[in-house]
């Protein structure tokens, strides 16, 4: 107990999935969330569900995509709590489709998602940490950051900009000795409904499970909370020296 004591955390895309997993993990070891998502009731369950437990938790609708919704979003948080010392940015969607088939519509869609969010949540973050001497940027990936999937020919992009991005974000924030710190975390096939969402889209779920389910070494796909120990420990003080890492969570999937 206790690994985030006093630390003020906002993590995206927390109504269901790996943000909901993220956000309670992190309140159960002494953070203060800010809970954002673009389904206000979603964020509102996550919330109470941590108050519920005895922690305190702010809930807040927030489309990432949307340049205007980040200054809203980071003065309530300062009014709030008065700091930001952790930015977990999990807001993201997949659209399964490969190149030939994907619309100029749909990859913008993503990109505004899965890339502009991070970006704009970058800026934003490094804006507040700077005035309370630091904190901890943490970014969602995926491990089709790292290769491609046919079917997935936009997430696979858009993921693999989050990567480099993080990278670009940590030597900026060392080498301007902000005492920011910025990682990847690069997760396999987690069990989540977007997951779910995704392999119905390719065809029979218990056929597409699978298929996905021999592709990890390990023998199982992966459970939300799986990667919410990972944003814990980026989150904590015990990876102070860990910054530009892209942290792989995904049972020996890239090992193949």
């Amino acid at each position: 107990m206790g690994r985030v004591a006093g630390k003020v955390a906002l993590v995206t895309g927390a109504g269901l999935g790996l943000g909901r997993a993220s956000s309670l993990l992190l309140a159960s070891e002494g953070a203060k969330l800010v809970v954002s998502d673009i389904d206000e009731s979603l964020a509102g369950n996550t919330a109470a569900e941590i108050a519920k437990a005895g922690g305190e938790a702010l809930a807040i609708r927030h489309d990432v995509s949307k340049p205007e919704d980040w200054p809203i979003a980071m003065a309530a948080i300062e009014q709030r709590f008065g700091r930001l010392d952790v930015l977990v940015n999990n807001a993201g969607i997949a659209i399964a489709k490969n190149i030939e088939d994907t619309t100029l519509a749909e990859w913008r869609r993503t990109m505004a998602v899965n890339l502009d969010g991070v970006f704009l949540g970058c800026q934003e973050g490094i804006r507040l940490m700077k005035k309370s001497g630091g904190g901890s940027i943490i970014n969602l990936s995926s491990i089709d950051g790292i290769i491609g999937e046919a079917e997935l020919a936009a997430y696979c992009a858009s993921k693999g900009g989050v990567r480099t991005l993080t990278k670009a974000v940590a030597v900026h924030c060392a080498e301007q000795r902000y005492g920011i710190r910025c990682n990847s975390i690069h997760p396999g096939y987690i069990w989540t409904p977007q997951t779910e969402n995704y392999l119905r889209d390719l065809g029979t779920l218990d056929q597409e499970k699978a298929k996905a389910l021999s592709r990890h070494p390990i023998g199982f796909l992966g459970e939300p909370s799986d990667i919410a120990w990972m944003v814990l420990y980026l989150a904590s003080d015990e990876s102070k020296f860990v910054t530009g890492s892209e942290m792989v969570v995904d049972g020996g999937y890239l090992a193949v």
